[in-house]
């Protein structure tokens, strides 16, 4: 099923052009989506109806979900679900509350300090997606930590279902209605990226500061676009699992773990890292046995055998260790002896999970991690969201009339060395 990739003789600069990826590009979908994003700029919400009808199937004539049927969601929704969504929000609490950052004090000199104050933005647009699955999940990870950032404002975005009357699924309405989330619009894809950052004044719809959440590669599109206009996390691509295991792993853990993730779309990456062959040869033989037991056969088949997905022999765990960190892999699970220390060196990847017993599935749900991870190699320069990815640094800075005299000599000479000097000028204006 996996294609086997040796790479056990080959030098660690050449790994990274020779590992398996998903063939997305999203420079390609920027020429589709680029007229789309550019309507809405211009017309509003008119144009992103017409991208809804024509690509959900649906007229939507007011995109705001009413109060009405987010309470509805919520009292429909299976008591197993419910109670599940709860255990989730109170997990992914804990984990980003203790993200928090404090205004931080700094004496650089007596009577001369620096503060560094972290304040929230005020309006964010968090999406979640609604394709082959349906991602409540989703809400939970974008919603948290907005709202223990201290965002004011939180609306979220999620396509409009055909089959429920134009409105989300309502599991994710359920989900916002959980979390207290009361702006909700029923709108999709690249048009919903769109719609977030430039508003429209007549429905009201006021402009984001911060876009999050994840999606296709025409919502990673109108992400790079409107990147600028508003802050967004990443330009996040199909889901990945590299798998580093040595012959102490089970082979029914493994096989089962990269099935999970090719389920999500037959595009998803699933990649085994191993110094066994032996495993390898196990593996293959679960993923068959197993794909027999598991619903959605197709897509799994499809994205387990596609170019995205191998099975990479190293000739031992160093190595195997050098190949992740060049893969930089969205989801990392460690099954080898030892693997706390072997994850711990780990400097790539979105989140790793450690052991026989933390598969990226408890990430996905009920771990207390976020499940909104960078994709594509990203992992080598950018973090999973947080509650960081809605904060914004700043400082203040206080001096005092003796403080500022103390440092004037090298302000002046500085701003002389630059060229600049009325920056001089200005100290010099204040101590005569």
């Amino acid at each position: 099923m996996l294609r086997r990739l040796d790479l056990s003789t080959v030098d660690t600069a050449s790994v990274r052009r020779l590992l398996p990826r998903a063939a997305v590009d999203v420079r390609a979908a920027l020429e589709s989506v680029a007229p789309l994003v550019e309507a809405v700029a211009e017309r509003g919400y008119p144009a992103v109806r017409e991208a809804t009808l024509r690509f959900d199937g649906v007229d939507v004539a007011e995109p705001r979900v009413p109060a009405a049927a987010l309470r509805q969601a919520l009292a429909g929704l299976d008591p197993a679900v419910r109670e599940a969504l709860t255990e989730s929000i109170r997990r992914a609490r804990i984990v980003h509350e203790a993200q928090r950052r404090d205004s931080v004090d700094v004496q650089v000199a007596p009577g001369g300090q620096v503060t560094e104050r972290w304040v929230p933005v005020r309006r964010v647009g968090l999406y979640a997606p609604g394709g082959l699955a349906v991602y409540p999940s989703s809400v939970v990870m974008n919603v948290v930590p907005a709202q223990v950032a201290g965002v004011e404002q939180i609306a979220v975005f999620s396509p409009a279902q055909k089959d429920f009357d134009g409105l989300p699924h309502p599991a994710v309405l359920a989900a916002c209605a959980l979390l207290s989330v009361h702006e909700v619009y029923a709108v999709g894809g690249a048009q919903a990226i769109a719609l977030a950052a430039y508003g429209d004044g007549a429905l009201g719809i006021e402009p984001v500061d911060v876009v999050t959440g994840p999606g296709n590669v025409y919502v990673a599109a109108a992400k790079r676009m409107v990147r600028g206009i508003v802050g967004i996390d990443t330009e996040a691509g199909p889901t990945e699992i590299a798998v580093l295991a040595d012959a102490t792993a089970d082979p029914v853990y493994v096989a089962a773990d990269l099935i999970s993730q090719a389920e999500h779309d037959i595009l998803a990456a699933s990649v085994l890292v191993t110094d066994s062959a032996t495993l390898a040869d196990a593996v293959d033989g679960e993923i068959e046995r197993q794909l027999g037991l598991t619903k959605h056969v197709e897509r799994i088949r499809t994205a387990l055998s596609g170019q995205q997905s191998a099975a990479v022999i190293v000739r031992d765990l160093e190595q195997g260790l050098a190949v992740i960190d060049a893969y930089a892999p969205e989801h990392l699970e460690v099954i080898t002896a030892d693997a706390r220390s072997w994850a711990q060196r780990v400097r790539n990847a979105g989140c790793i999970f450690i052991g026989a017993h933390a598969p990226v599935s408890l990430g996905d749900y009920c771990a207390g991690s976020n499940h909104v991870l960078p994709t594509g190699g990203t992992a080598r320069y950018s973090s999973g969201l947080s509650v960081q990815a809605f904060l914004k640094g700043m400082h203040l800075v206080e001096y005092s009339r003796e403080a500022l005299a103390e440092v004037v000599p090298h302000v002046l000479a500085l701003a002389d060395a630059e060229d600049l000097p009325a920056h001089g000028a200005a100290v010099a204006a204040r101590l005569p």
